[in-house]
């Protein structure tokens, strides 16, 4: 995630990013409930955050999970993951590793990508607190990119058969046209949906302030309230617990890592959400839903993923 940016701003601009999927869909019905999938990020990245992702989804409202290959907890995702097999499980293509006390390297051999150290570097774009550190800064090499991305599809793969997409972690892919259309090949290439394209999923937010919990429960009722039948939409955040684990990771421009993302943890996971959800009569559904039915284009992935299909709250 842009965690250079304060955490409004990146929720703001992964709203945009997150606009449209590959794929196309029919006109609107204005007949039919709003459509949400409601994405959980960086699985893989702490303990807390993988325990956080599987309450959210477990006892909450979330129907997407993305986790980062290269991370230092993806094996304990990987099992986690497996355990809970409906899941829908996305790739969250990851070319940085943006915090200052964990790190994680290429899971290919790809020096164009890394610092001196063999990580990966900690940002996409130019960031004040971490001058000369970020890729677009570096002589990075489309061909490192390539090798990079297909082995993070091929490993999460090998563990985790069911990947239905991917996305691009802090927005990686944006960093060049030529990554743009690298990610769209590879997506289409291995049969996965890719976050970005023209499918009509609309990117949305918080409408509100979000620095606490009740901030962000208030604001994300109010997002739902705002929702129009017969539109599918899109929401992301990173849920996580106020663990020491998580209080110990963070960067310059994002210090509050534990209290931001126990948010979005009980955001998820508030009955107050399911409640306007339910009344709402919004559809929750996964990436999966949207290659069946009037959702996408038929046979857009590979007919034997197996899906369990929409939820609602009752």
């Amino acid at each position: 995630m842009f965690h250079s940016l304060s955490v409004v701003a990146w929720s703001l601009a992964l709203a945009t990013i997150v606009t449209s999927l590959v794929g196309s869909t029919r006109a609107a019905d204005a007949s039919a409930p709003p459509r949400l999938i409601v994405r959980a990020d960086d699985m893989g990245f702490a303990h807390s955050g993988n325990e956080a992702i599987l309450k959210s989804y477990r006892e909450g409202i979330a129907t997407s999970v993305e986790v980062i290959v290269p991370s230092p907890w993806f094996p304990e995702a990987v099992k986690m993951l497996n355990t809970h097999s409906n899941v829908d499980v996305g790739v969250h293509l990851a070319l940085t590793s943006e915090w200052d006390n964990v790190k994680w390297r290429p899971v290919s051999h790809c020096p164009s990508l890394t610092d001196a150290d063999g990580y990966f570097w900690p940002m996409v774009f130019p960031n004040k607190n971490y001058p000369g550190r970020s890729i677009s800064e570096n002589k990075w090499r489309i061909e490192d990119v390539e090798k990079e991305l297909r082995a993070q599809i091929e490993l999460a793969r090998k563990h985790l058969p069911r990947i239905s997409h991917v996305s691009a972690h802090m927005g990686c892919a944006m960093v060049s046209a030529e990554t743009r259309a690298l990610l769209q090949r590879l997506g289409k290439e291995y049969g996965l949906m890719v976050e970005t394209g023209t499918n009509k999923v609309n990117g949305v937010s918080y409408k509100g302030a979000r620095g606490t919990s009740a901030e962000k429960i208030d604001s994300f009722i109010r997002m739902i309230e705002s929702l129009e039948a017969g539109q599918t939409y899109l929401f992301v955040d990173h849920p996580g617990l106020d663990t020491p684990e998580l209080r110990a990771i963070h960067h310059i421009g994002y210090e509050n890592v534990a209290e931001d993302r126990q948010g979005v943890t009980d955001t998820m996971t508030s009955p107050r959400v399911k409640a306007a959800i339910a009344a709402k009569g919004v559809r929750l559904i996964g990436y999966r839903d949207l290659t069946r039915g009037r959702f996408a284009k038929p046979g857009r992935l590979n007919a034997r993923r197996r899906t369990s299909g929409p939820r609602r709250w009752r």
